[in-house]
């Protein structure tokens, strides 16, 4: 199992907005070979920052098998216009 981070910055007072298009575009990333959960956390210092994690089965789950997938075009058209600037997304396993 890996583990997808993203650190997302939102557009100053799209938080809200975000949010509702994040609940639609869930069953999009849920449905996606290899995926076995995530969360969505909001930053308590800034509304507008938020920390996603991803739990793939394997990192080709996510390169691969959801950013070349059809389910991701419709996963950009909601969410990838609330990014400024557009975010960092790494994979890391564990260790311990």
């Amino acid at each position: 199992m890996i583990t997808e981070i993203a650190l997302l910055k939102i557009r100053q007072g799209q938080s809200a907005a975000f949010e509702d298009a994040f609940i639609k575009a869930q069953p999009i990333i849920e449905s996606a070979t290899g995926y076995i959960q995530h969360e969505l956390l909001q930053c308590l210092e800034q509304d507008d920052k938020y920390l996603l994690m991803v739990h793939w089965n394997t990192i080709e789950d996510h390169t691969t098998g959801f950013r070349q997938s059809e389910g991701y075009k419709d996963w950009k058209k909601l969410l990838h216009h609330f990014y400024d600037p557009f975010p960092v997304v790494e994979h890391y396993k564990r260790i311990i």
